[in-house]
């Protein structure tokens, strides 16, 4: 098996990875996630995804790199990581009673044959009907400002929640893992 390497510095995304107990190892890289006029959340995800593992491909020319990339939206709009607690307070409030659709883009780049699977993973969370107290008395106990839609669903996120729905609930989380076996099991990774 080729060595694996998680294009991500994200906390979340290596818990998540070592949940398959595979030997792996993580770099950040350097690209720009900016959107581009008239790019679907879903293209957005695609190719930040398969950017970020191929940004890696030439330093590490014989591995497995898994790119991943998270937006939310909310209607018609993308809404990202909020880094303040107002933004997360405007974020949540405007979620109320909603669902929110997190888009979970994902690459596996074979960097020795340049093979590269890249899909979206979508994962819907209906909100809870919100009060301002409510929500801030969430984010102060939680402070969620480094994760997009202003809640941790591994944590007391959940508690905003009404329901939800979507093929792999560890997409929420920003790294879909059952789609993430698919690809791996298609380079001839064995899992478990």
């Amino acid at each position: 098996m080729l060595p694996l390497l998680l294009a991500s510095s994200s906390t979340y995304r290596r818990e998540l990875l070592s949940r398959l107990h595979l030997p792996f190892v993580c770099s950040s890289p350097d690209i720009d996630e900016s959107h581009r006029p008239n790019e679907s959340a879903i293209e957005l995800v695609r190719r930040l995804a398969e950017q970020k593992a191929r940004a890696l491909s030439d330093s590490h020319p014989a591995h497995l790199i898994i790119g991943s990339d998270q937006v939310a939206v909310l209607g018609e709009r993308i809404i990202g990581k909020p880094h303040t607690f107002e933004n997360a307070r405007e974020q949540l409030m405007a979620a109320s009673g909603s669902s929110v659709t997190f888009l979970t883009g994902l690459a596996l780049l074979n960097s020795q044959t340049g093979h590269c699977q890249v899909d979206c993973v979508p994962f819907t969370v209906h909100m809870r009907v919100l009060d301002q107290a409510r929500v801030e008395r969430y984010l102060h106990a939680e402070q969620p400002y480094d994760c997009a839609g202003s809640f941790k669903a591994e944590g007391l996120g959940v508690s905003l929640f009404q329901s939800t729905e979507g093929p792999d609930a560890t997409s929420l989380i920003g790294l879909p893992l059952i789609r993430l076996i698919d690809m791996l099991l298609a380079e001839g990774v064995q899992i478990p």
